[in-house]
């Protein structure tokens, strides 16, 4: 869990060109926002906030490449402040959405969410690629041998780990991974240990120290997409959890839920926080371990906290070096990807429509993967919600989903999002 509560800050902070120091104060914030959004959302106020079951909030994958495309199309200095005013304002849109949500999950089957979720992985494995070979394209040993070996030597201690490991080792394979590979690093001078040496021992992250919010249209367009389907997998993970925990998840309840992302969301910005949305990985874990108390998770939101309060910790994650970093996101993407292919998978694709919405869909999502400057010539507003391939896949399925199931009398119930209680 703690690995994906770091990896969007990580991967965004290496994307944006911050330097060791402004990463680990990035994580560190990432950690506090994610341990006080994981207390709202378990605690709750009684009747307005919080979903009250065993979820972890913190920064979602799912935003991690819109955000980069953000940054492309942004000036340098500009990149951060632009991200978070378009966060902000997502944060505001998942408020303001909220308590009708319950009425547009027919909009998002899993149908929809499998291409999504499964362009997510796809787009983003270029990130670990480009980090297994050094990170920066342009320094002269880019490529180099060393940064092959060590990708592919973390990558086989992820593999072995898995293969191997048994309980808990197994399941913290990806840490294992990082760790090993960050020691095997040491000897060929890759890990800078500089940043530890200087980082404080314990701090509060400054409010905008990244600058103050900066509000695109087209940046804002792109992240509200991303947060329908964050919240599309918020609700979907609060029916599965509750089902599980025998308790009862009704429209309200999903209200509450998502009334804290939107919350964390809005507010994380301030700090230096990205979309938030409950874990889905909850799900499983609760469901292994049979740990079925909220306040079990309540604590582990004390202790992101404690973690976030403590910017040294950071500055451990900040160590992990590119190569490191790029073995085990070819684990940890393809993940994505393969959790989408799940989901599609439980989506009915025998039916021919189905299988033109995922197929034109996830053209539509990798066009921007497989041609950079397909949309050059575009006004920057369509650039930056086309040249993220989860935004132009997004919209495609959704609109070919109301084209083939909602006009008119056709669909199936496989193509139908579950119906939410008001009561």
């Amino acid at each position: 869990m703690y690995a994906g509560v770091v990896t969007p800050p990580l991967i965004i902070g290496q994307a944006v060109g911050l330097d060791t120091a402004a990463r680990t104060r990035l994580i560190a914030a990432s950690l506090l926002i994610a341990g006080l959004a994981t207390l709202l959302q378990t605690l709750g106020v009684k009747g307005f906030v919080g979903n009250r079951l065993p979820f972890v909030n913190a920064a979602s994958s799912a935003g991690i490449a819109p955000i980069l495309a953000i940054a492309e199309n942004s000036a340098t200095g500009h990149q951060l402040p632009a991200i978070y005013g378009a966060v902000m304002v997502a944060g505001v849109f998942c408020l303001a959405v909220g308590p009708f949500f319950g009425r547009l999950l027919r909009f998002f089957p899993p149908l929809v969410t499998g291409v999504v979720i499964t362009l997510i992985g796809v787009t983003l494995m270029p990130v670990p690629v480009t980090w297994a070979q050094g990170g920066d394209k342009e320094a002269a040993d880019f490529g180099d041998m060393r940064f092959l070996a060590l990708a592919a030597f973390t990558l086989v201690v992820i593999l072995l780990f898995q293969r191997f490991g048994r309980g808990f080792l197994k399941q913290v394979a990806l840490l294992m991974g990082l760790f090993i590979g960050t020691l095997a690093a040491i000897p060929f001078g890759l890990a800078d240990f500089a940043a530890l040496r200087s980082a404080p021992v314990a701090a509060v992250p400054e409010p905008f120290a990244f600058g103050a919010p900066e509000f695109q249209p087209a940046a804002i367009l792109s992240l509200c997409i991303v947060m329908l389907v964050l919240m599309t997998e918020s609700s979907a993970g609060m029916l599965a959890l509750g089902e599980i925990c025998e308790r009862r998840t009704d429209g309200r309840t999903i209200t509450r839920g998502l009334r804290t992302d939107g919350i964390a969301t809005l507010v994380g910005p301030v700090f230096g926080g990205f979309p938030t949305s409950a874990f889905a990985q909850n799900v499983g874990v609760v469901s292994l371990t049979r740990v079925r108390s909220r306040y079990v998770v309540a604590v582990a939101g004390g202790a992101l906290i404690v973690l976030g309060a403590f910017p040294m910790l950071g500055a451990v994650v900040s160590l992990v070096p590119m190569p490191v970093l790029g073995g085990a996101g070819i684990v940890l993407f393809g993940s994505i990807a393969v959790s989408g292919i799940r989901t599609l998978s439980e989506a009915g694709l025998d039916d021919s429509s189905n299988i033109v919405l995922v197929a034109v869909s996830l053209g539509a999502g990798i066009i921007p993967l497989a041609a950079p400057t397909f949309y050059a010539d575009f006004p920057a507003w369509a650039q930056t919600v086309l040249g993220s391939g989860i935004s132009a896949g997004a919209l495609v399925a959704v609109s070919l989903n109301l084209f083939f199931h909602h006009l008119g009398t056709r669909g199936s119930a496989q193509n139908a999002a579950p119906a939410l209680k008001s009561s």
